[in-house]
């Protein structure tokens, strides 16, 4: 079983920056890739960045790309999210998800499991 536990939401103002974290417990994630994905209200729930454990490879949204920046500690178990210059449509729910594959995906189903999410509040 993975236990997945976000942290670090909140509201900030238009331009600003929020590190979320993601505590991971209960398994080796050697062999995992874990994803960040968002669900504004009324709105599906979309793919945000992903990182190959094992290699530290990253993957991003179009949105998000050259402003979101991904990364591990090994150590501590956690994955991060680091944003910056942050929009008022950047609002969400963030949630933390876990495939114990090691590969990409952009797909939300291709996630075994999951956080219980922290929201994202920017205002404009």
């Amino acid at each position: 079983q993975v236990q997945l536990v976000e942290s670090g939401g909140g509201l900030v103002q238009a331009g600003g920056s929020l590190r979320l974290s993601c505590a991971a417990s209960g398994r080796t994630f050697t062999w995992y890739t874990m994803g960040w994905f968002r669900q504004a209200p009324g709105k599906e729930r979309e793919f945000v960045s992903s990182i190959i454990w094992s290699d530290g490879s990253t993957d991003y949204a179009s949105s998000v790309k050259g402003r979101f920046t991904i990364s591990r500690d090994d150590a501590k178990k956690t994955v991060y999210l680091q944003m910056n210059s942050l929009k008022p449509e950047d609002t969400a729910v963030y949630y933390c998800a876990a495939r114990p594959i090691v590969g990409h995906s952009q797909n939300r189903n291709g996630y075994a499991y999951w956080g219980q999410g922290t929201q994202v509040t920017v205002s404009s």
